[in-house]
């Protein structure tokens, strides 16, 4: 095969090698644009697993790497607060490798050439279309700002996204320890490095900031300054050693084209074409707070050298090499991009204890969870467990899920809520013995709060013939006899949503076919404006004044009956496009009246029916209210407006905002992966809520006790609503509880069930058969089965995720 290699790159050298290796006919040709003693930047980071893929496929590559690493355990993270006082942290057990990225060039250079590849140096590759024409395979390993995918941009589809920070590349011969967190108040802002050994004489040091902070900070005056191929900015360099003198302690900042530059997330629909193939940064780009672009180019090198070598055709090897990998670096992307978030966001957390500090910076982006540190670092767990008990005020250490939370004067004996759920199973809108057993068994299963379905206020507010009300009284003595349940025979709390389902309404049970209008007898529907909420939906009208006052007067009168009915909390529903969420969002309201318009007028009949809402409630009786933090729309509602609309209704006494996103329209896009919607309740808890006292209730694709404790230690919410897992398991908060081996009140055991607590024999048991040993990898979310049907297998294509 003729291959043509567009980069010079660790990639595009590493490619070469492995399918000189597989197949030494293989006539290769690189083109890098650089001399061979080029480089840019300083160290390179590995994980265990790339070194052992590194190690199966060139032994004499990886042997060369080996001789030259820098290796270390430890994660360092040391902080100075806004009264410039330093905290510091060592966490073990993690296990890095790094190198000097010119030693490793230099490994890679030599070893193409001792196998015959042809590499021509500061030279400018042949025209990609030429190259096609001539070669078998052209391979785009040319960058971030590559040529050859800029070229055939209508056929990869790359997606360009430049970030706020910007980020200087340093090194210093200060030899780091471990790798390095420096978090650092200035009184510009917070400023953050980054820094790990690469060998005994020095340590890669990056400089990171929110382009606001950078400003201020004066570090913009060489913005439009023109700099010389491979020159520093100078005057970063001494900007930055004087801000951060303490912590590089004399020792010199080096440089190697260091310029003040945006992170870039690239992103491509396709990652080849004909016989034009991606690699590296020309694909895709992951932030270098999660993993080094190297790291990645090199697992693309050996993916689709793989694949080249075990299909029999070009374009099946492609087609492969594609399909397998891509999932895989799109799951680091998602990581990388909640990583990179989180430090654009950094400024919230300036103020958070420092310890916690420290566990939600470890945890950012969900890889790391708080089971992964226990076993890791048992001392540094037991000491966030310790300081989130004393933050709380408890005398027990205990797992954070049970520590027990306050919502204004409710107290709940832990942080589980049973999620809202439509189950359309009332008849007439009154909840039956179906509702008794469902929400009844959570309650028994140990959730702290257990929460109705949306419960609508008139017989128009309904979504579908099978939602239950609470507009007449047959419907709150119904209800009455589920709270009497919850309460006579668990230790839980139970609240009811109140809602009214506005352009949604008038819809088939969902599995007959959810939001399509009614074979017959539809009701008609209201909303802010006439606009449905997708093609085939009901067209609402648009609400008039009347309407308006009847909506409110049936609230009041709703949350009368569910006071009456004994709940101990009561939510509105201003979320997932219903009628008060459609007023909120631009997407459903397009009025011209005091309703429309502004988010400030958008909010104005939401805030109403709260007010009315919370006036009728005893005060003693918590009213909260849940909010889609997102529209996933291009022109709809954003996160910062959901911080805007967590303010409003804290500002109107809501005790407790329940942060969901979405379902304003068909066409939205959610970016669903695990606690997606996690980092929105993060964000209003840290700029609205905790100020004000006031709770955050997390939910969306949590499932796992170690994520429900990972987000409470790291203070990104206060209570966690588990809908599907609760479906699942109804005894979920019980089981979790004997999983972790916790035997305290705040579980609930139910007096009859108390000889559940101890696990069974059949139970899960730290010590796992042979068979069934699992191989858990930090890397990715992958859990590989080294036992296939008995047999032990190392065959990736046999192992399961």
């Amino acid at each position: 095969m003729r291959i043509a290699i567009v980069g010079g790159g660790p990639g595009g050298l590493y490619f070469a090698t492995l399918m000189k290796t597989l197949d030494p006919s293989h006539e290769i040709t690189v083109w890098e644009r650089n001399a061979p003693d080029d480089t840019f930047g300083f160290g390179v980071v590995f994980s265990d697993e790339t070194l052992g893929s590194i190690e199966g496929a060139d032994q004499v590559v990886h042997d060369r790497m080996e001789e030259l690493f820098a290796r270390w355990t430890d994660i360092d993270v040391a902080m100075t607060d806004r009264q410039g006082q330093r905290h510091a942290f060592t966490v073990g057990g993690q296990g890095f490798a790094a190198m000097s990225r010119k030693d490793l060039l230099q490994i890679l250079q030599e070893r193409v050439a001792e196998l015959g590849v042809t590499v021509h140096f500061r030279t400018a590759a042949p025209d990609p279309d030429e190259l096609r024409a001539s070669y078998d395979l052209v391979l785009a390993a040319d960058g971030v700002n590559s040529a050859v995918r800029t070229k055939y941009a209508d056929r990869f589809g790359p997606s360009l996204d430049r970030r706020r920070n910007k980020y200087i590349w340093f090194g210093t011969d200060l030899v780091f320890e471990a790798f390095q967190f420096f978090v650092k108040q200035t009184e510009w802002g917070t400023m953050q490095i980054h820094g790990y050994p690469f060998s005994d004489r020095g340590s890669t040091f990056i400089v990171e900031m929110h382009e606001d902070v950078w400003r201020r900070a004066g570090l913009h005056s060489t913005e439009h300054q023109v700099l010389a191929p491979g020159a520093s900015d100078e005057h970063a360099v001494a900007r930055v050693a004087e801000i951060f003198a303490d912590e590089l302690r004399g020792h010199t900042i080096l440089t190697n084209n260091s310029r003040w530059i945006s992170f870039q997330t690239v992103r491509n629909e396709r990652w080849y074409d004909g016989n034009v193939v991606l690699l590296g940064d020309a694909a895709h780009t992951a932030h270098f707070s999660i993993g080094s672009g190297t790291k990645l180019a090199m697992e693309d090198a050996l993916a689709l050298a793989a694949c080249l070598h075990e299909h029999a055709s070009l374009d099946e090897a492609l087609e492969a090499y594609q399909t397998e990998r891509k999932p895989v670096v799109e799951s680091t992307q998602r990581a990388a991009q909640a990583s990179l978030e989180w430090f654009e966001n950094i400024e919230m957390y300036a103020d958070q204890d420092p310890a916690q500090f420290v566990f939600n910076l470890l945890t950012r982006s969900r890889r790391i969870t708080f089971e992964n540190l226990k076993e890791r670092d048992a001392d540094f767990a037991r000491l966030m467990e310790a300081e989130f008990a004393r933050h709380q005020g408890s005398q027990e250490v205990a797992p954070a899920m049970f520590q027990p939370v306050r919502i204004g004067e409710l107290e709940l004996k832990n942080r589980i809520m049973l999620s809202p759920m439509d189950m359309y199973s009332a008849t007439d809108g009154v909840p039956d013995e179906f509702h008794l057993v469902h929400l009844g068994s959570k309650a028994l299963g140990g959730a702290g709060l257990v929460m109705t379905e949306m419960t609508c206020v008139a017989p128009e507010a309904r979504i579908t013939l099978g939602c239950p009300g609470i507009w007449t009284d047959e419907q709150r003595d119904r209800w009455r006899r589920v709270v009497d349940f919850v309460h006579d025979h668990s230790t839980a709390k139970i609240g009811v949503q109140l809602g009214h389902s506005g352009r949604k309404g008038s819809t088939k049970l969902m599995w007959d076919g959810m939001d399509e209008p009614l074979d017959a007898g539809n009701w008609e529907v209201i909303g802010p404006s006439a606009l449905p909420y997708g093609e085939g939906c009901h067209v609402p009208r648009e609400a008039g004044r009347v309407d308006l006052d009847k909506v409110v007067a049936d609230f009041v009168s709703a949350a009368q009956r569910a006071v009456d009915a004994g709940f101990d909390l009561v939510e509105i529903h201003a979320a997932h496009g219903y009628l008060l969420s459609s007023f909120l969002s631009p997407v459903a309201n397009h009025r011209d009246d005091e309703y429309g318009g502004p988010l400030a007028n958008r909010l104005r009949f939401p805030l109403e029916v709260f007010d009315a809402v919370r006036s009728t409630v005893p005060a003693p009786i918590p009213v909260t209210v849940r909010i889609s933090a997102t529209d996933w729309m291009p022109d709809g509602n954003t996160d910062d407006d959901a911080v805007e609309i967590a303010r409003a209704f804290v500002e109107h006494g809501a005790a407790a905002i329940d942060v969901s996103s979405g379902q304003v329209s068909k066409d939205e896009k959610p970016a669903f992966g695990r606690s997606y919607q996690t980092p929105f309740a993060d964000k209003i808890r840290h700029l609205v809520a905790e100020p004000a006292g006031v709770k955050v209730i997390a939910v969306g694709a949590i499932s796992s006790y170690d994520d429900v404790n990972s987000i409470l230690l790291a203070g990104r919410a206060d209570i966690c609503a588990l809908g599907r897992t609760h479906l699942f398991d109804p005894n979920w908060t019980l089981h979790a509880a004997a999983e972790q081996d916790y035997d305290g009140e705040a579980a609930g055991w139910p007096v009859q069930w108390a000889a559940g607590r101890r696990k069974p024999p059949t139970s899960r048991s730290d010590k796992i058969p042979p068979r069934l040993q699992l191989l858990r990898t930090g890397e990715t979310d992958q859990v590989h089965v080294r036992w296939v049907r008995g047999k032990p297998t190392e065959d990736p294509a046999e192992c399961r995720r």
